[in-house]
């Protein structure tokens, strides 16, 4: 249990709960991006339900007490066996996550040795995590969407799945290649066509009616990714259900901010808080879980992340430009504008020009071609980078005010940059506002904001 977690003490705690039947009926994994948060709920499980194993909050009267090797990860229970491949009834997932960048690196670490077992098990696990947000308990097709129903999509992966796991096709690497391509290409077309930015609170209400349906086993296990990123009316369905759980089902929440869910949320939950992990660490996954050795990135997030179309450095390089035009545009309309904010527009214009200078980007301050720039150069913002973009977009004014942080100036220069992206975020996953229509707003609201 836990033995593919790396250097989370979190895991510890876990597993001496789980071992001692203290497990809560509710949980929440809370801390860095690419920490092993979502694998250790997974994991959890996978132990939850394993058939060789007392289950949660059973009374023994007598038994025997669990030992530490309840629940290995190479237990060859019906249970654990589809645990592993993420196709079992008794488990329900839904929320966000960078679906593209896992697959793609799982992807890779799969083909530098299609025969071995572990690699292709790691690259249909990434895409399955994709598949179980389409699973019927916790999402049906509605025609009057307007999109082109992804049922076929769904099937052509699944089949693909069936075909690359069969020992025919493992024998020949040209059709493993071509396999694996058509996998990575209909998993990001689905992903980009019909996963949400937030969790929709229809997808909520669909999980929260399974999870009142008696389970085919021992238990039932929802799993709700980045649950930070909920909106509140699907905030208040889900503290119905957290309210009042079914006593066969334990749910567990991954966010990386514990504060950024509702109070009332909250308290219902167990906090088990993951760590930022040594680089010597980080490393070491990289080369033990994508059995990629030479790479030198420093940590998991920085390495999945350069598998995506949009890598963060260029998207910061974007963001710079962007906060640098937005203060040189408040700068040209200095005679209206309010003077005390004038430190803090010098602060954002300062450190960000740098950077955007750097990086090859010429000074400019009409929005038409701020925008110009910033979609030739994302290519329209592909591979879901947009929502990247916005939360760089906040680092980088934190940045600017780093000396400052304290100064009710750039307190409140600070405050309106929240306000506006806030917004911007809420229309572009909530709404479906394009990019392009998203921050051209943005620009002219930062920019009237700052002047007026």
């Amino acid at each position: 249990m836990f033995e593919n977690i790396i250097a989370q003490p979190a895991t510890d705690q876990m597993q001496a709960d789980f071992l001692s039947n203290k497990l809560a009926p509710s949980l929440l994994l809370f801390g860095p991006q690419a920490s092993g948060k979502g694998s250790s709920a997974i994991e959890l499980a996978r132990a939850l339900t394993c058939e060789k194993t007392v289950p949660v909050n059973a009374v023994d009267n007598g038994a025997a007490a669990r030992n530490s090797n309840a629940a290995p990860w190479g237990c060859d229970c019906s249970s654990c066996t589809r645990n592993r491949s993420l196709t079992h009834p008794a488990l329900a997932m839904i929320g966000p996550r960078s679906f593209a960048a896992e697959i793609a690196a799982t992807r890779a670490a799969f083909l530098r040795d299609p025969s071995s077992i572990p690699g292709r098990l790691l690259f249909v696990r990434s895409l399955q995590k994709l598949l179980a947000r389409f699973s019927p308990s916790v999402w049906e097709y509605e025609s009057r969407s307007g999109k082109i129903n992804p049922l076929p999509l769904i099937q052509s992966l699944e089949e693909e799945i069936d075909e690359i796991e069969s020992p025919a096709a493992a024998e020949k690497h040209t059709v493993i290649e071509k396999l694996a391509a058509s996998l990575v290409n209909n998993a990001f077309k689905l992903e980009d066509e019909w996963i949400s930015e937030g969790i929709p609170i229809a997808q909520v209400r669909k999980a929260s009616s399974w999870s009142h349906l008696s389970p085919a086993g021992k238990r039932k296990i929802l799993i709700i990714e980045n649950a930070d990123r909920m909106q509140e009316p699907a905030a208040n369905t889900l503290l119905k259900l957290l309210e009042e759980p079914p006593g066969s089902i334990t749910i567990i929440l991954t966010a990386q901010r514990r504060e950024s869910l509702l109070p009332t949320i909250q308290s219902r939950l167990r906090p088990y808080r993951f760590v930022t992990r040594s680089i010597d660490k980080e490393r070491e996954i990289i080369r033990r879980v994508f059995r990629d050795s030479s790479h030198l990135a420093e940590s998991v997030s920085a390495y999945l992340d350069s598998f995506l179309p949009q890598p963060s450095e260029k998207l910061i390089n974007l963001s710079a430009f962007f906060i640098a035009a937005v203060a040189r545009a408040v700068n040209s309309q200095s005679a209206l504008s309010d003077k005390s904010l004038s430190p803090a527009i010098k602060a954002l214009d300062s450190y960000c020009t740098l950077i955007a200078d750097a990086a090859g980007f010429g000074r400019v301050t009409e929005a038409k071609e701020v925008l110009a720039v910033l979609l030739s150069s994302s290519g329209n913002f592909e591979g879901r980078s947009f929502p990247r973009f916005l939360a760089l977009l906040l680092d980088l004014v934190s940045r600017s005010f780093a000396e400052c942080r304290q100064s009710p100036v750039f307190v409140t220069c600070r405050e309106i940059w929240n306000k506006r992206i806030g917004e911007t975020q809420a229309a572009f996953s909530v709404w479906n506002q394009k990019p392009d229509l998203a921050l051209e707003s943005l620009f002219y609201r930062l920019k009237e904001d700052m002047v007026s």
